[in-house]
């Protein structure tokens, strides 16, 4: 139990220290927060890439999203949706990324990969209705990524 939380720490480490690099990296709407960040997977270590079964390469890019209902006074609480990205080039090619959730204690991932050029520039759409919800939420992001 113990390597799982160092494991799940040490995701979280990283996913917050490549959300930093973006510029914006949560959406709030509807009493809900998306946030949202996507990197290069081989920016993982191999050991949370295996345990995530992600696999590592330069030209692949993870997108990674959950979805907090808003609570006053609180950090928010996580949780299930629908969700739905796709991803468009500047050449105009437009992608479904696949996502798979993920439950670690109290939290709620959406992780995608998706292949990517170096010097890519994309615009990443996500559209999550959060469960027990009608409404669909809407959030963007752009990225650039250079793989060499």
């Amino acid at each position: 139990m113990r390597r799982v939380k160092l494991i799940f720490l040490s995701l979280v480490a990283l996913l917050l220290a490549s959300s930093f690099a973006a510029a914006e990296n949560s959406t709030k709407v509807g009493g809900y927060t998306i946030h949202h960040n996507a990197f290069l997977s081989n920016e993982l270590s191999p050991e949370m890439a295996s345990r995530y079964n992600i696999r590592r390469s330069p030209n692949r890019a993870i997108i990674n999203i959950s979805i907090i209902k808003d609570v006053p006074g609180t950090t928010g609480t996580p949780v299930t949706a629908r969700v739905k990205v796709m991803s468009r080039n500047l050449r105009g090619q437009v992608r479904t990324i696949p996502v798979r959730e993920i439950k670690e204690q109290n939290a709620v991932y959406y992780i995608g990969e998706f292949l990517v050029e170096n010097q890519e520039s994309v615009t990443i759409t996500i559209e999550a209705v959060p469960s027990g919800e009608d409404k669909t939420l809407h959030a963007s992001l752009k990225q650039q990524f250079f793989t060499r």
